[in-house]
């Protein structure tokens, strides 16, 4: 936090905060900072399961590039959301992270780690600052609406008990609609009718493709590691995985956004495959024409390029349906994508509450008092630090919309 939001007047009362996922605790922390009674609700057993989740995979908190460019992962590029990352930046989540005892390095790609590579140390460390704050945690404990005062509905009924205090200030971060498993089920928006919401759709996901039952068979599961994937003049450096309906992984997660439309305009999506980025054409085909006559194309490729099965599996797949050279499909090998995988699937969602329906404080214009973040609204960007900022800035963000509300409201 910075010394000017240290330095915010206490406010008097009791704020509640629905979703315990990395938004709605970033917003609790903050708002329990400046004096608020705080409780927290989430309709899980346990808190974070979608945080604990992505750090199975190293825990990608930020990145390390700069600022501007940082921004422009972000669609839509909304201003409340790029003011929200700019106020509470990379570097700022990094050292927040650092003052829960948690440091952190940079990886060679310029992704930003917490030491040890695991989301439940620094989740403990967290819930334990909320702890010595006060914030209280109401569990299995779902969100159905508003009761007729205005004061947020729970059920069971336990978790609205009569007498409970109506809430000064109320932050919905209820989550997209991805990985429904781990809370996030996207059902919010039957409670919030008359409110613009854009449709829910998949981000960060796998795509279909039809391989052949021969390739299917022998590489499904195989890892496709430092190629790049070409689509409409954009090329992203990383690695995919084969499944057994088509592609996924972080170079394709780059580019689900625009992949996603185009599938939705035209049927289908065609990329392309640099499966040796760090070689030209020319030096792929000397390499290859070097190699000795009695050798097998596959065992050129493997000896010749240190190419994987799976990616001679695709040269080979391509060199019976067209007349490209082998070096050339090494380069630009094409592949049809034909649909998405499901959203339930996803890691992330596109969609959600619109830009339209919150003011600048992330307050809904519809109902004083109450303002959103995180996944919820309708934001979508890759992996490699960007969702987790994107959640983190934005939790922040409502908790001090709410605090400058709420002094308004003493003036």
């Amino acid at each position: 936090m910075t010394e000017a939001s240290r330095a915010t007047p206490a406010p008097a009362g009791q704020a509640i905060v629905i979703g315990a996922g990395p938004a709605g605790l970033m917003a609790a922390e903050r708002l329990a900072s400046a004096g608020l009674a705080v409780t927290i609700h989430d309709h899980m057993p346990s808190v974070g399961r979608k945080f604990l989740m992505a750090g199975r995979g190293g825990l990608n908190l930020t990145h390390s590039e700069e600022l501007e460019r940082f921004l422009t992962h972000y669609r839509p590029a909304a201003p409340p959301l790029l003011e929200a990352i700019r106020a509470f930046p990379p570097t700022a989540l990094i050292a927040w992270c650092e003052s829960l005892g948690i440091a952190t390095f940079r990886g060679s790609s310029g992704r930003v780690f917490p030491e040890g590579l695991k989301a439940s140390p620094l989740l403990r460390a967290w819930l334990a600052r909320l702890a010595a704050l006060g914030v209280r945690l109401v569990l299995r404990s779902r969100w159905e609406g508003w009761a007729p005062d205005g004061a947020p509905r729970f059920a069971p009924a336990a978790a609205d008990a009569p007498g409970a205090v109506r809430p000064v200030a109320t932050v919905l971060a209820l989550g997209g609609a991805s990985w429904p498993r781990l809370g996030s089920d996207g059902a919010w928006p039957a409670h919030l009718p008359g409110l613009a919401v854009a449709p829910w759709a998949p981000s960060n996901m796998g795509f279909t493709v039809d391989w052949s039952a021969h390739f299917r068979s022998r590489h499904q599961g195989a890892p496709l590691k430092r190629i790049a994937i070409g689509f409409g003049g954009t090329t992203v450096r990383g690695e995919a995985l084969v499944t057994a309906t088509g592609l996924e992984g972080g170079a394709l997660y780059a580019l689900s956004a625009v992949l996603r439309e185009a599938i939705a305009v035209h049927g289908v999506a065609g990329i392309t495959l640099d499966l040796r980025p760090d070689l030209t054409e020319g030096e792929v085909t000397t390499r290859l024409a070097a190699r000795p006559r009695a050798e097998s194309l596959s065992n050129g490729l493997r000896k010749a390029l240190a190419m994987q099965p799976a990616a001679i599996g695709l040269v080979q797949e391509a060199l019976r349906m067209g007349a490209a050279t082998p070096a050339q499909l090494v380069k630009r090998l094409p592949i049809r994508l034909t649909g998405t995988a499901a959203l339930d699937r996803a890691i992330s969602s596109a969609g959600g509450l619109a830009w339209s329906e919150l003011d600048a404080r992330f307050m809904l214009k519809a109902r004083p008092g109450v303002f959103a973040c995180g996944e919820m609204l309708d934001w979508e960007a890759p992996t490699g630090g960007y969702l987790l900022q994107g959640c983190f800035s934005t939790g922040l963000a409502a908790a001090e919309g709410a605090l400058a509300w709420l002094a308004e409201q003493r003036t």
